[in-house]
């Protein structure tokens, strides 16, 4: 009988109850020497700045005086935008769509309302807003808001056609009510419809003009409270304006006319405009037209007044885009606009309704962007916005986020990008213009790259928390333009945006840029200062491994022979081809579909001006293999100073020397691990319908789905149908995203394209591929449609794709003692190999010799697949791979003097090593489940760590923080975490964001100094921070809202206005609507909710202990004030008590003597 050692069993129960938590490996007393400065109270997470266009805008107002613009949404969000660079966004807790805004003119607060009958007060006198009261009405939908100039009462319209007054200082009910019933005559049977409309009188501010739904409108006197004038119009009103002298008002109807009426004439209208009506000539009615939504009526002391409008136009303009009209005298100017309008205001010089309103510009929200229009200028040009609104111009499908970047590189990309700008603009300054920036210290740049659905690239300035486009590059100039249908691209991959970006690398230092597009194409991009002109645009074509259709056995599936090509080899372009005999279907020439040797795309041939900026180098296309597309490209790396790119797919890997445009190499998966293959892969039965592979959209439900689909210009010409996933409705997206993880190509042949093939290029290619869906990491920007269900779980166990890669200067081989270039190559089933590489040492040799590929096997394996790859020097400071210094290509004599070939090693003290030992290196990898730290040249493992069982890991990056270099992940289930390095100690664990959208899992990334990102919504950028320095810093970072602006004087009433009481009459409000006067309201209508605002509760929020004093301080003064209505309560009950005693008393006393028959 075999005996067992109790302890280890126990010591067996500890570990695996303890998963979490690192594991150090035996044999590795060399780690114990490596000092950690990170600890855990160095990291604190928080949001920071929400960058881009207000998603799906349902509200706005203007501060006239301090020159604040806020925005509304559907779901609850306000943002609030001053000068460029000061923005601010907050969140209401319900999240209900924001109805109307109101800000109390030059006081720092803002009123909203929202779609679940709550009206909120915002203190702006903060660097981060809060609330400050709440107000739930129980009985009544709200519909409008008017809050008069410096007034402190806010007239509330309801559905129900009632309006009531609420102080905005204590957020109370007032008892006075304008009844429905009240205002409309009494002989009417109808309800008049919700208040669509409130405003007072601007001469006499006791005459409050009131508009319903169905077309009546009422002068109500405030003073007296009966309807002075009642004006009846056939047509719903939509809105209604004053005149600044108050003696006429204007209103909008639903059939595209415009009514004009005297306040003392309430007959009829004095006139009757249709915008866009044709006029017949036998003087019948214009011909209806749509509705007018809203109209402004201001006017100026040296012309015509303006009438502002939007909608209106016939219904004969079928197709036409929302209009904005502007009318003028007997000018009327039509201006068209890219998206439907959802509200727009008229800015004006005074705050003050009785004077000349002297308007001077139009902000116009539409539902995708914000336009400001220039009335002072002839045409009426726009103004240049200031603000990164141009985020979703083309939707994002790649994110990437550098700080502490070069210095030099903002200017350089300013200088090109500045080129770039469109001509037009009105030459004013912008007209938004309050709030002030704030006053941080952090100044190191910060640079977000951008990739979307139509090709482009965006360079943007994301320094001090701000935002600012550089550069905008354009990719799909590189290909040809489809000019009919049959000259389409056959680009069989995606359903549209054949250009879309998907994965994106680039390297700060040298400035090169490496894309690869949903289209299986990757393009190499060099900056130059100087435009050059491009005769022929650098290709190489590449085949890759394709499916083997008619595999018998696995011993006819294992004669293929990897098709490796290295510089000076003169063997046939068919000799890795397998037997034709044994495998017909693999020929190049076969029959098996109508396309081969083709790309998705066709590369330009015409010449290509290039302007400065980032300029083509190098294009590389994976071409289509008998009838099959190929297959997107899942995972992507650039080295600039050995010259290579490396990218790989569903079959393999590709190595491309882009100095010399060749190919070095191209394998598939299998064939990296050669004879020591740890997994049986077994064949497949020859499959009947290919499953086209999806695009880079998101595959969300079908609610979303119109509003997060990747389109751009170019969709329309270049789109496919796509196969639609079965059974795919109720799952998760953690789950869909897991799915499609862990699907992988089929069996495969390699097939090599000769160079006598390739046009246009100087050496051939040979390549691997197979049709299946892309990689789903972090990076990878494609989340595409799924095969068919139906796959058996041997199929399953067998797929392996490359999912990450990392060049490196280390020690790659076993016992090896100085360092050299390396490949390292991570797969979805978790497996670690490495490409070590010979590069000539000098610049002359480099350019007549291409580097060399060797394998080097198997390194280490972990659960799921590889996210990301890091080497550390000895002492655990991060080992940056090697870089080439940036020079201008289309300089001659710059390329001369600058020493290309410099690279960068950061210095690795002999910490721990002996005199003439060699030196140690450490590779981190993190995975979908796990972490671990591995010591070379031993390769052994030193440290592993389970990050996570039940979800699993979306993103992974190892960043320097200012103490020291962690691992930053973002899990499935919210989770962000950070991993000490190299002991992989939890630093940090917070239950951040649900992944509830896959736009999240595409985008999210981390960067150097505690800095991360992410796409919240298909038109903004959400930054946070892990770094508690940043945090600690944030208020003082933050931009200020309220800056003190004196109140602009009021209007003079002049002499004759002031002896005869022309001028505007003014109302003590406060006698009318306060408690004395009107009484309190009912309970039951509406409940006040104290916000938590304030500077002294956002503090405390902001800060733990103070925080939690803060939350108790609040519980006990709720308490209080609950204890202390009991005492109120308590006392009226004892009064009560009391005088029925009394009274008691007394009936007591009145019949005590009486007899019964005197009662």
């Amino acid at each position: 009988m075999k005996k067992f050692n109790i302890r280890k069993v126990l010591d067996g129960l500890t570990n695996v109850s303890s998963s979490s938590s690192a594991s150090p490996q035996p044999g590795n007393r060399e780690n114990d020497t490596i000092q950690e400065n990170l600890q855990s109270e160095h990291f604190q997470l928080c949001k920071t700045v929400r960058h881009g266009f207000p998603y799906q805008p349902s509200a706005m107002a203007f501060d006239a005086v301090q020159k604040i613009l806020a925005i509304g949404t559907q779901s609850g969000a306000l943002r609030l935008f001053g000068r460029a660079g000061v923005e601010c966004y907050c969140q209401h807790e319900s999240g209900s769509a924001v109805i109307a805004l109101q800000f109390l003119i030059n006081e720092g607060a803002l009123v909203s309302a929202l779609a679940d009958d709550s009206i909120h007060l915002w203190n702006l006198r903060q660097k981060l807003p809060a609330v400050l009261h709440s107000l739930k009405f129980n009985r009544e939908r709200i519909t409008f808001l008017h809050l008069p100039f410096q007034s402190k009462w806010l007239y509330v319209g309801t559905e129900r056609g009632n309006i009531h007054m609420v102080n905005v200082e204590s957020f109370t009910l007032s008892g006075y009510v304008i009844m429905w019933n009240k205002a409309i005559e009494l002989s009417s049977k109808t309800h008049p419809g919700p208040v669509v409309h409130i405003s007072d009188n601007p001469m006499d501010e006791g005459k409050l003009l009131i508009g319903f739904e169905c077309g009546i409108v009422v002068l109500w006197d405030l003073r007296t409270k009966k309807a002075d004038y009642r004006y009846t119009y056939d047509e719903a009103i939509h809105s209604v304006a004053w005149h600044h002298e108050g003696k006429q008002f204007i209103c909008s109807h639903s059939d595209g006319t415009l009514t004009i009426w005297n306040i003392r004439v309430p007959a009829k209208p004095a006139q009757i405009i249709t915008p866009h009506g044709k006029h017949p000539k036998d003087g019948k009615k214009p011909e209806p037209c749509k509705p007018i939504l809203k109209v402004e009526y201001k006017t100026t002391r040296a012309g015509d007044p303006f009438m502002v409008l939007s909608g209106g136009l016939s219904y004969d303009t079928v197709g036409r885009r929302a209009c904005l009209t502007v009318m003028h005298g007997k000018s009327t100017a039509v201006l068209e606009m890219d998206y439907p309008i959802v509200d727009f205001l008229t800015l004006c010089e005074t705050p003050y309704p009785n004077d000349f309103q002297e308007p001077y510009a139009v902000v116009i929200l539409l539902e995708k962007d914000l336009v400001v229009i220039d009335l002072a200028q002839i045409g009426y040009p726009i103004f240049e916005n200031p603000y990164p609104l141009t985020l979703h111009e083309s939707p994002v499908t790649c994110c990437e986020y550098f700080a502490d970047c070069p210095a030099e590189l903002i200017p350089a990309l300013y200088s090109v990008g500045s080129r770039q700008k469109r001509q037009g603009y009105s030459k004013k300054e912008w007209p938004i213009s309050g709030g002030n920036w704030g006053q941080g210290t952090q100044s190191y740049p910060e640079i977000i790259i951008t990739g979307h659905a139509d090709g482009s690239i965006k360079f943007w300035d994301a320094s001090a928390i701000m935002l600012q486009v550089l550069y905008k590059l354009k990719t799909a100039k590189v290909f040809e333009k489809a000019r009919n249908k049959e000259d389409k691209p056959s680009t069989d991959i995606v359903d549209e945006d054949p250009f879309a970006i998907q994965i994106l690398t680039w390297c700060p230092e040298s400035r090169m840029l490496c894309v690869a597009g949903v289209s299986a194409h990757v393009i190499i991009y060099r900056f130059s200062k100087q435009e050059v002109t491009t005769e022929v645009v650098q290709l190489l074509e590449v085949r890759m491994p394709y499916e083997l259709n008619d595999v018998d056995s696995p011993e006819a599936a294992g004669e293929q022979t990897p098709a490796v090509s290295t510089p000076g080899a003169t063997s046939s372009p068919q000799s890795a081809l397998p037997p034709a005999q044994t495998h017909p279907s693999t020929s190049s020439n076969s029959s098996d579909g109508p396309r081969d040797n083709v790309p998705c795309l066709k590369v330009r041939c015409s010449p290509l001006k290039q302007s400065p900026g980032y300029q083509v180098d190098l294009v590389v296309q994976l071409l289509w293999v008998s009838g099959e597309p190929p297959q997107q490209i899942t995972s992507l790396a650039l080295n600039s100073a050995y010259g290579l790119v490396v990218f790989g797919n569903f079959n393999g890997l590709a190595v491309v020397d882009y100095f010399q445009k060749t190919l070095l190499m191209n394998v598939g998966v299998q064939e990296l691990y050669g004879l020591a293959d740890p997994f049986q892969r077994q064949p497949r039965s020859p499959r009947k319908a290919r499953q086209p592979s999806g695009g880079v959209c998101d595959v969300n439900d079908g609610s979303n789905a119109s509003e997060d689909r990747c389109k751009s210009p170019t969709s329309a010409k270049m789109s496919r149908k796509l196969v639609t996933v079965p059974d795919q409705k109720h799952e998760t997206v953690a789950e869909h995203i897991h799915r499609r993880r862990s699907l992988q190509p089929k069996k495969r042949v390699c097939g090599v394209r000769s160079a006598a093939q390739v046009s246009r290029n100087r050496a051939g290619s040979s390549i691997v591929r197979t049709p299946s869906a892309p990689d789903l990491h972090a990076k990878d920007s494609s989340f595409s449609r799924s095969r068919s269900s139906s796959v058996t779980s041997l199929e399953r166990e067998s797929r392996e794709i490359i999912s990450s890669f990392h060049f490196s200067e280390t020690l790659s081989r076993k016992g090896e003692a100085m360092p050299g270039p390396s490949l390292w190559v991570g797969t979805s089933q978790g497996s670690m190999l490495v490409l070590p590489l010979t590069v000539p040492a000098s610049s002359e040799l480099r350019m007549q010799q291409a580097p060399a590929v060797s394998f080097g096997g198997v390194v280490t394996r972990l659960k799921g697949g590889i996210l990301s790859m890091a080497t550390l020097d000895s002492a655990g400071a991060p080992l940056h791979p090697p870089y080439e210094l940036w020079y201008d290509p289309n300089l001659p004599d710059e390329r001369e003097e600058k020493d290309r070939w410099k690279r960068r090693r950061p210095a690795s003290p002999p910490s721990g090593s002996q005199e003439g030992a060699p030196d140690t290196h450490y590779v981190v990898l993190c995975s979908e489940k796990q972490a671990e730290v591995i010591v070379l040249p031993a390769q052994t493992s030193a440290f592993k760590h389970n990050i996570t069982e039940a979800s699993f890991v979306l993103r992974a990056d190892v960043v320097q923080m200012n103490t020291g270099c962690c691992i930053a992940c973002f899990c499935a289930n919210g989770h962000i975490m950070a991993l000490s390095l190299p002991s992989l100690r939890p630093l940090l664990d917070v239950n951040y964001l649900p992944l509830t959208d896959m736009r999240i899992a595409r985008t999210f990334c981390f960067s150097n100094l505690g800095q991360a990102l992410y796409l919240t919504s298909p038109t903004e950028i959400q930054r946070l921070t892990y770094s508690q320095e940043t945090c600690d810093n944030l208020q003082e970072m933050l931009c200020e809202l309220f800056t003190p602006v004196e109140t602009p004087e009021a209007p003079n009433r002049g002499f004759f206005k002031g002896l005869f009481g022309g001028g505007a009459q003014s109302l003590d409000r406060e006698d009318l609507f306060g408690e004395t006067a009107a009484g309190k309201a009912s309970r039951s209508l509406a409940q006040h909710i104290p916000g938590p605002g304030g500077m002294e509760g956002m503090k405390g929020a902001a800060s733990g202990i103070v925080g939690d004093l803060a939350r108790t301080r609040m519980a006990l003064d709720e308490r209080g004030q609950k204890l202390g209505e009991l005492d109120e309560r308590t006392a009226a009950m004892m009064a009560s008590a009391d005088s029925f005693s009394k009274h008691a008393h007394d009936m007591m006393l009145k019949y005590k003597d009486k007899k019964w028959y005197q009662l």
